[in-house]
């Protein structure tokens, strides 16, 4: 599905207490992931919850950064983040960096995803340019950031819904 052609996105209803959130963002390309990061934002405020940001590197070391999040709150159990919100950008060059940053950014999130059962929200932008990530990034209802954070509030509403938080 393109941006140009998907639904609007409403605020998903969240039973409970207000989620609370972290942002794990790889600012490489700042006004990208600052306009996905406002777009996520708009929609987290709207729903109540309250998001804590933290960056890292680049789009490989969002991963790690993931599984340390997990890790911290199963050592210390706080803070209690009810899911985890990734963003960032990658933009196609002239060599295969592209195609093994991408493939193992994914994998790594989807793995600690799948793992531990936390609710993530996919926010990172793989595409062959600059313009095209600027697009993804800009305000209304089909930033890339906004639509993230859609699918990490959805995860939340289902995980409670099921009795899991």
């Amino acid at each position: 599905m393109s941006t140009a052609d998907a639904p609007a996105r409403p605020v998903p209803p969240i039973p409970g207490p207000a989620p609370r959130l972290l942002c794990i963002q790889a600012p490489y390309y700042q006004a990208v992931v600052d306009g996905m990061r406002a777009g996520a934002a708009e929609m987290a405020g709207d729903a109540g919850a309250s998001l804590d940001v933290v960056d890292v590197a680049g789009a490989f070391e969002l991963p790690a950064a993931l599984r340390m999040a997990v890790q911290a709150m199963a050592q210390h159990g706080a803070p209690p983040w009810d899911g985890v919100l990734i963003l960032g950008c990658v933009v196609k060059g002239e060599t295969d960096h592209y195609d093994h940053i991408c493939r193992e950014a994914c994998a790594g999130v989807m793995s600690v995803a799948t793992e531990t059962g936390l609710p993530v929200g996919f926010g990172l932008l793989t595409v062959h340019s600059l313009k095209q990530a600027e697009e993804r990034a800009a305000p209304g209802p089909h930033n890339k950031g906004r639509e993230a954070m859609f699918a990490l509030l959805s995860q939340i509403a289902l995980r409670r819904g099921w009795g899991l938080a």
